[in-house]
């Protein structure tokens, strides 16, 4: 019996599709073998390039290859999960492929997330191999109970660089990748071979893209929508850049992408608001001819941005995807688009796909009617790693072709009579922040595992148009003794940042029916008074109040004192790079991320703003001749 028949049985017209659809696309049977077809026709062309490191096709085959030699000699031969513990950039791209090299499988581990979120993942793979590199051996050490360690940078040039010739099955395992979970744990969605190389094939066709592209990586490979961009570009020769925002700053990707010449991007929704006024002159991003935004929906706003920053020869593709159907479907627009007055456009099926649209009878519905988003076809992922009863909840029989095999994703749209989709929401709980999948259920865990918590319910509320924030709504224990920052810090040991609430109301009760939380009785945190328990104190200078004006413009939330935590207050990465990136602009001095992590507070970080222009008008005293022509006025 084979991996993917042991996870999730197959119908048989379904194999033969399967089998079918390998010979009329002549589909490698695994990615190793796409890979290394690719890197024998392109094997001097440019692969991965961040910041100053880049690989050829030639060098990152010989990299994988030898991870896979190491892989083999310390666990033998067998499928099995690998957990990867590198930040985002070239070696975790390595080590992907180097696991799968060895025949194994990859789950990979977001250093930033908390020690108690990746214990438990790496508890439920079971991995018994943590692939890390110096950078994160320590924390691997400190992770690891029965589980080996290999340092890819300890990997000699001792070890073959040449091809395993490692014999794969289409339906072996390839990846796990792990979301949020409506039981309260996160839960790992299963994806094989042949649905790596499906979307691989075919989205590549729907995107144009070509040896000769290069393309962006902004998300963590562990994240979902980061494997689109991951195998779209080098399983068919064209070049992929990794980029690390919280490291380099959303300030930087808008010179990078002019400066590597970028031809497709893809990022979130979120992301885009941020970036796009933020763009350089038109004539330098020529070579841009595509944005994608997926996880999140798009609306009218983020329409209005592109058509106001980017160029005509510039599209925009609107996407919609979920980790358990992979890609569902793509608009590809441009600025003489009609946005709809509601919904968001999310386009026609990607190929290999097919979609129903399901009313409350499980019944297709006509076109012009809502219905939940049914997703059927070949390239569906295979289901819930270790969990049958939510697969076969999740992946049902179709109520059209009793042997097609169909995703229920929880998304509602209607369809156009040309088979135009448009989203039109969710149906349950689930929502995304910043382009991640939240199911709330999960936070509220996490919530009620603090001991002064006595009964806890989360939502999402919309925050700026296409924002959406979570609500934390707190019944606390006894004399209620427990403020936002306990609440917040408790949780950031538990769950990654998108996932903690930015704003949370102390209740005396839950609003219940029938015994279950009524969310639509939660009142509207709007009429609460500040989220945080520290005295109220106003800016006792100029340099305070122009800082303490950024950080209200950012976070909606007024008024601030200048001893309110950013953090406490629901600040994360994304909105940390913003507030940094409008200091340098309006007090000209150089601060940075580290700069608010070590003084989170209006008057710490003003400390720091006052003593860098003091620096400043230091230099000038010294240099009172140090001017530019363009200041003199002189030739």
């Amino acid at each position: 019996m084979n991996e993917l028949s042991k996870l999730v049985p197959l119908l048989p017209r379904e194999q033969e599709a399967i089998r079918a659809k390998i010979r009329e696309e002549r589909i490698e049977r695994s990615i190793p073998e796409r890979f290394e077809r690719i890197e024998r026709l392109f094997s001097a062309r440019l692969a991965l390039k961040m910041g100053d490191c880049s690989l050829t096709y030639e060098e990152l085959n010989q990299a994988a290859n030898r991870i896979g030699r190491a892989i083999l000699t310390s666990r033998g031969q067998g499928s099995e999960p690998v957990a990867l513990l590198f930040e985002h950039g070239i070696d975790v791209i390595a080590a992907i492929f180097g696991v799968l090299k060895a025949g194994k499988f990859y789950v990979a581990l977001d250093p930033s997330f908390p020690a108690e979120r990746t214990q438990y993942i790496l508890k439920d793979t079971q991995a018994r191999l943590i692939l890390t590199n110096s950078r994160n051996l320590h924390s691997a050490r400190h992770l690891a109970s029965d589980s080996e360690i290999l340092n890819t940078d300890a990997i000699g040039d001792s070890i073959s660089s040449s091809n395993l010739e490692t014999t794969l099955s289409p339906d072996s395992l390839a990846n796990i990748r792990y979301t949020s979970g409506s039981t309260g744990e996160p839960k790992g969605i299963v994806q094989g071979h042949l649905q790596v190389l499906q979307f691989a094939s075919l989205g590549a066709i729907d995107r144009g893209i070509k040896p000769d592209d290069r393309l962006t990586l902004l998300h963590y490979p562990g994240f979902g929508a980061a494997n689109t961009h991951l195998f779209q570009s080098l399983l068919n020769g064209a070049a992929l850049f990794p980029f690390d925002i919280k490291t380099m700053g959303i300030e930087r990707l808008t010179e990078y992408l002019s400066e590597e010449k970028i031809t497709v991007c893809s990022l979130s929704p979120s992301l885009f608001r941020q970036l796009a006024p933020a763009f350089p002159p038109l004539d330098r991003l020529l070579s841009l001819r595509l944005i994608t935004l997926v996880g999140a929906p798009v609306v009218q706003v983020d329409f209005e941005l592109y058509k106001k920053h980017f160029a005509d020869g510039t599209l925009l593709e609107i996407a919609l995807g979920s980790t358990e159907a992979g890609a569902i479907c793509s608009a590809f627009i441009d600025q003489q688009f009609l946005f709809p007055k509601e919904g968001s456009p999310v386009g026609y099926p990607c190929r290999g796909k097919r979609i129903l649209l399901l009313g409350e009878n499980g019944r297709a519905v006509e076109p012009g009617q809502p219905g939940e988003i049914a997703v059927t076809g070949s390239s569906l992922n295979l289901g819930y790693w270790r969990r049958p009863e939510l697969t076969s909840a999740k992946y049902v029989s179709s109520p059209v072709e009793a042997n097609d095999r169909l995703c229920l994703t929880g998304d509602l749209g209607m369809m156009r009579s040309d088979g135009f989709l448009i989203y039109l929401g969710r149906k349950d709980s689930q929502i995304k922040i910043r382009g991640y999948r939240v199911e709330t259920e999960e936070t509220e865990k996490a919530l009620l595992m603090h001991p002064a918590v006595r009964d806890a319910g989360v939502v999402g509320r919309p925050g700026e148009p296409g924002e959406t924030y979570l609500a934390a709504y707190v019944v606390p224990r006894g004399n209620g003794d427990v403020t936002v920052g306990d609440l917040r810090s408790f949780l950031a040991s538990k769950l990654p940042d998108y996932m903690i609430p930015f704003v949370f109301v102390f209740l005396d009760s839950l609003p219940l029916v029938n015994g279950k939380l009524d969310r639509n009785a939660l009142p509207d945190p709007k009429e609460k008074p500040r989220p945080l328990s520290t005295p109220y104190v106003p800016p006792r200078n100029e340099v305070e109040r122009r800082l303490l004006q950024i950080w209200e413009e950012a976070l909606h939330i007024r008024p601030l004192g200048i001893h309110d935590n950013f953090f406490d207050l629901g600040g994360h990465s994304l909105l940390a790079v913003r507030i940094i990136s409008k200091i340098i602009d309006v007090f000209g001095v150089d601060v940075s991320i580290r700069n608010l992590l070590d003084a989170p507070t209006v008057a710490g970080l003003a400390e720091i703003i006052e003593a860098l222009q003091r620096t400043n008008q230091d230099v000038d005293a010294l240099f009172p001749d140090n001017r530019s022509e363009e200041d003199t006025g002189e030739l």
